[in-house]
């Protein structure tokens, strides 16, 4: 489903690159994790994968379709939940909903009971009509992963999807994330919190200073990894303990 070649990206005025000579195969289907430490250059990875930055170098493909000749039919194939959230805070988060589907033209009765129907499956129709400036962390993660899948994308790219949130919300959005893939969406996901990733992911990277370190099931890293029991040791023992402060 994503197949990428030496891709790198170095920023303007950037003394190093955040993604070097970076090579990877998702296959269709996948729960793939992108794990790393701050700066690891997960965030510009999804960026560059979702046409959102050039890269510097290097190639890739997503269900076929060439970045540089099919950025539209690309752009098309995936849905993007973003680290920030991205979403109008004045607005309902039916009108959010509305817009959004609007922008990937759908419209009327169809998206109507779409969107309805997703806000049920996530908890908060009692809230469709509320404004989202007033939503908790989690709420508002839910109306952004809503709004990622209303196309009904064969790729979803998920940036820290449960960042922020309660134990409830995160088990809502986990839950919708295994249905969705079982449904057939691939899922490309990174995370800091990695327990979760171990049990949601089939196969992760683990991405140190922009490079892939090892890349595997978690249970075959783990099990590969000396005196590892769980994937934060093969993390810690890979990438070390020192802090990853960055701005």
């Amino acid at each position: 489903m994503i197949l990428i070649d030496q891709l790198s990206k170095k920023y303007k005025g950037a003394d190093h690159f955040s993604v070097f000579d970076l090579s990877l195969k998702v296959n269709e289907g996948e729960i793939f994790g992108l794990l790393g430490p701050n700066g690891a250059g997960k965030t510009t990875l999804i960026s560059m994968l979702s046409s959102l930055l050039k890269p510097t170098s290097g190639s890739f493909t997503i269900d076929g379709q060439d970045y540089k000749t099919n950025t539209n039919k690309l752009k098309q194939s995936i849905g993007i939940v973003p680290q920030e959230y991205a979403l109008y805070p004045s607005l309902t988060a039916f009108e959010n909903l509305n817009y959004f589907g609007s922008m990937y033209g759908l419209k009327g009765k169809t998206l109507r009971e779409d969107i309805n129907a997703q806000l049920h499956l996530l908890g908060l129709t009692d809230f469709a009509a509320k404004k989202v400036k007033t939503f908790s962390g989690g709420m508002k993660r839910r109306v952004n992963l809503i709004a990622s899948l209303l196309h009904r994308p064969k790729i979803l790219f998920l940036d820290e999807p449960t960042v922020g949130v309660d134990v409830q919300s995160r088990n809502v959005i986990l839950e919708h994330l295994k249905k969705i893939n079982a449904e057939g969406t691939t899922i490309i996901y990174t995370s800091h919190h990695l327990n979760e990733a171990e049990q949601l992911c089939d196969r992760v990277a683990i991405i140190d200073k922009g490079s892939i370190v090892c890349k595997g099931e978690p249970a075959a890293l783990i099990k590969a990894q000396k005196d590892a029991t769980h994937l934060e040791d093969v993390f810690l023992a890979l990438t070390g303990k020192a802090l990853r402060d960055h701005a």
